[in-house]
């Protein structure tokens, strides 16, 4: 049975509306801090086009106010749909105000779905301030790989974290190391860190690893270093995923 969901998230950010704009508003601000690699058309009833691998996700833009407000909205059959609302409110000095409201219709297992949604947020919300706050002016290279159904008889989230070269517990705020098999170690902070959620901020770049519905565990990552092969390293990501949770 589908239901109908209204979430809604709000943000104290210390940049100008016009950086966050260009962050929520255009693609390559998107792919700095969001999920997969985005293109927006920069006018009011063009296409917002999300796009997860190979597979795109087409939605239009209902709203476009510069430095104001931007809203966009997709539609699936029947009754479903998906929409978007990123308003901003300008504070001058003392930065700005970013609110979101996610509205749509969830199917069956809304519940759980909608609670994914939201602890999601929370993390992209977070990866928003700190791209804004350590990268600022500066677009990424965007990473996404996933590998859905990968639970098994240890749990998906040990299995990923032995995976990483992380030993015990890490805590936000803890310098961590993560050694992949088959890429250079990466040197960082754990600038989030929740149940099925851990981000790791290095000096180029956002490094995010979650574990979502049905032990889909996705790898989003936004590099801001010259000369990185996106689609090589994405690929690369993919390959790793399959050997740990082949």
């Amino acid at each position: 049975m589908s239901h109908r969901f209204e979430l809604r998230k709000e943000i104290e950010l210390k940049a100008g509306a016009e950086l966050v704009w260009d962050a929520v508003a255009t693609g390559p601000g998107l792919n700095s801090w969001y999920l997969g690699r985005n293109e927006i058309e920069p006018r009011e009833g063009g296409k917002a086009v999300q796009f997860f691998g190979d597979f795109p996700v087409e939605a239009t833009i209902t709203a476009w106010e510069p430095r104001k407000r931007f809203a966009y909205r997709g539609e699936g059959e029947g009754e479903m749909f998906m929409a978007f609302e990123f308003e901003i409110e300008d504070r001058g000095q003392r930065g700005s105000v970013l609110r979101l409201v996610q509205t749509g219709v969830l199917g069956e297992g809304w519940k759980e779905e909608y609670e994914a949604l939201n602890r999601g947020w929370d993390m992209y919300l977070h990866t928003l301030d700190q791209y804004l706050t350590h990268f600022p002016g500066q677009f990424a290279l965007v990473v996404f790989a996933a590998r859905p159904q990968a639970g098994g008889e240890e749990p998906v989230w040990t299995r990923l974290h032995r995976a990483l070269g992380l030993e015990g517990e890490v805590v936000q705020g803890d310098r961590v190391r993560l050694t992949p098999e088959g890429f250079e170690p990466v040197e960082g902070v754990a600038d989030y860190v929740a149940p099925g959620f851990l981000g790791v901020r290095s000096g180029d770049g956002l490094y995010r690893f979650v574990q979502g519905l049905h032990d889909t565990v996705l790898v989003g990552h936004h590099i801001f270093a010259d000369g990185a092969d996106p689609a090589k390293t994405e690929q690369a990501w993919q390959e790793w995923l399959g050997k740990v949770f082949g």
